[in-house]
């Protein structure tokens, strides 16, 4: 990198504009010059009425005083005598390069749904002058840029980040015991937070609450089991196939575009089928009364609780999946019953009952996908049954393997007749299998089809089966907190702090709606991780430049966006801030 000046003649007089530049050779061996950071004009004129100032902060002083900057190859003029200053443009040197662009964009998302105003008045700075919440918006921002431990974040991320250019704050913001602090003031305040977001979610983007989705996830520890019976971390179903690690579960409710609306921690060991009467509860006492449809997978309700939502004042209207048991008890009738087409592609048949309806859906698309799921898995399973036909086995090896390939290939497993050798033979153990075709006519019959049951009986079918293949939004909604959001690990020992590390990522995935929410319309397959990639390749950095005084000015500068991020800056309607103002040391200071 090097320094560039741009000279330009203006009513007599000359202009010199200086930016940063690197060199990149291309193809052919041309070489392009790339700007990298603007510095903008330097006094060049020995007239007054065009003598450039700006303002700049003398520590010495503590206060900001006017500069007007020269290029120490020139003499400073007499009118600028007491605020010229000279600097070597040949000594510039670049300190402290930190990320700027994610960070700058992730405080944009948080202050366009209010956080920083909700969180203003809820946690007051300490006496000592702790600021709480702009800790909380640190530990947001770094949970959606780069996720990782407060450890990490203490120790290494904020230095190499610009958000405490961004918030104005220095390297106290992060003292490590004031991250594990923050976590216990956050919780008391999340009903709040709840209804705050449904008022934003309606005057950004217009959400409506009147159909919500409903579902559950678990999340899971390596830390030893607590004794505390009251503590939430239990054993029980796990959904990430770790039922060795106590683990706690979450169930979430968003709206069919994915906005977050609640979303609740319980004991690791909870249920499906004991969540939602307490949840209904709680949402009702909350945002009160209204004829809300909820829409939810099979093993959630039960028939008890679906009972009481058929019969409560307003009713409470619910879109669910079915056990693949009671398919077949309605199998029969389905089957007298004619296929009604809701949309291209997508087929139904209703089978009204007392106070409900069924609905068995078919998608040409789910077909063909799964029936290419079950035929890959079918061929693997044959494959592997031929590579043990051909190899010499005890009974022993030959049932371990055969158990081996029966846990990999389950769903093809059950399409075939096997015919197994007796354990107790001293022989070579051979074996033979075929296909069932019964088994395989009957689940070729049930590919792609579903059944549902609602007590929306005089809705359209397609917007019923709309409703339900929304549950995507659920889904994505997990996948983002677990693995964009890196959810986990946990190094949390306290519940408490447990349960504010998960808030802090509910908050943290708000934000990631939100820019999702900006994207959509924009391009639909335009990701909030590739738009926060994309900005984090702009970099902070100081310049500095030492003056003839014995002084040096620090310049510190966000490098210039390239084409595809002013691109995205001008689709969000988003403008970037001014250039930070300048800084000078005092004579003989040192430079951290």
């Amino acid at each position: 990198m090097f320094l560039k000046c741009n000279r330009r003649l203006k009513d007599g007089k000359e202009h010199r504009y200086w930016s940063i530049v690197e060199s990149r050779r291309c193809a052919g061996g041309q070489v392009v010059q790339r700007p990298v950071l603007y510095l903008g004009e330097i006094n060049d004129s020995q007239r007054e009425s065009w003598c450039r100032t700006l303002e700049a902060f003398d520590p010495q002083r503590d206060r900001t005083l006017p500069l007007a900057i020269f290029a120490a190859d020139r003499p400073l003029p007499e009118h600028a005598a007491g605020f010229g200053v000279q600097v070597h443009l040949d000594r510039m040197e670049l300190h402290r390069p930190r990320q700027w662009g994610a960070c700058w964009l992730a405080t944009q998302l948080y202050e366009q749904l209010g956080l920083d105003g909700f969180w203003a008045g809820r946690l007051p700075d300490s006496r000592e002058g702790t600021c709480w919440r702009d800790i909380l918006q640190t530990l947001v921002c770094y949970r959606l840029i780069d996720p990782g431990s407060e450890w990490r974040l203490h120790r290494l991320w904020f230095e190499q980040s610009a958000m405490g250019d961004l918030l104005g704050r220095d390297y106290a913001l992060v003292e490590k015991n004031a991250l594990y602090r923050t976590l216990d003031k956050l919780l008391e305040h999340k009903p709040a937070l709840f209804s705050h977001l449904q008022e934003r979610w309606r005057d950004l983007f217009g959400a409506k609450f009147d159909v919500l989705l409903y579902d559950l996830t678990s999340t899971y520890f390596e830390s030893v089991p607590p004794d505390n019976e009251q503590d939430k971390r239990r054993f029980g179903y796990s959904r990430d196939q770790r039922p060795d690690c106590v683990q706690v579960v979450i169930a979430l409710i968003v709206t069919p575009e994915g906005f977050p609306l609640a979303y609740e921690v319980m004991p690791g060991n909870t249920a499906d089928k004991t969540t939602l009467k307490e949840f209904l509860q709680k949402i009702e006492t909350q945002y009160g009364k209204a004829q809300r449809i909820w829409v939810m997978d099979r093993g959630i309700p039960t028939e008890a609780v679906l009972q009481q939502m058929r019969q409560s004042d307003p009713p409470v209207f619910y879109l669910v999946g079915t056990p693949k048991g009671r398919l077949s008890q309605l199998e029969a009738q389905l089957l007298k019953l004619d296929w009604q087409a809701v949309r291209p592609g997508v087929d139904v048949k209703l089978l009204p009952q007392p106070q409900e309806l069924y609905v068995l859906a078919r998608s040409r698309d789910r077909v063909n996908k799964e029936r290419a799921m079950r035929q890959r898995q079918l061929t693997a399973l044959c494959k592997r049954l031929a590579q043990l036909r051909q190899m010499t086995l005890t009974p022993r090896q030959l049932l371990l393997k055969l158990g081996e390939a029966r846990g990999r290939y389950r769903a093809a497993w059950r399409l075939l007749d096997m015919q197994l050798p007796a354990s107790e033979s001293p022989k070579a153990a051979t074996f033979s299998f075929r296909l069932n075709r019964d088994k395989l006519r009957a689940v070729r019959r049930r590919e792609g089809r579903y059944l549902l049951r609602t007590n929306l009986c005089g809705r359209d079918p397609a917007e019923l089966w709309q409703f339900y293949i929304r549950l995507t939004e659920i889904e994505a909604a997990f996948k983002n907190l677990k693995d964009d959001l890196a959810l986990r690990p946990i190094y949390h020992q306290l519940e408490h702090r447990v349960q504010a590390h998960l808030f802090v990522a509910f908050i943290a995935y708000c934000l990631h709606v939100t820019l999702r929410a900006r994207l959509r319309p924009l391009a639909g397959g335009l990701t909030p991780r590739a738009v926060l990639d994309k900005f984090a390749a702009m970099q902070m950095l100081d310049v500095h430049f030492p003056t003839t005084d014995g002084r040096t000015l620090i310049l510190t500068r966000y490098t210039q966006p390239q084409t595809d991020q002013n691109l995205l800056l001008d689709r969000l309607g988003l403008t970037l801030p001014a250039q930070p103002p300048p800084r000078i040391t005092a004579a003989g200071q040192r430079l951290r």
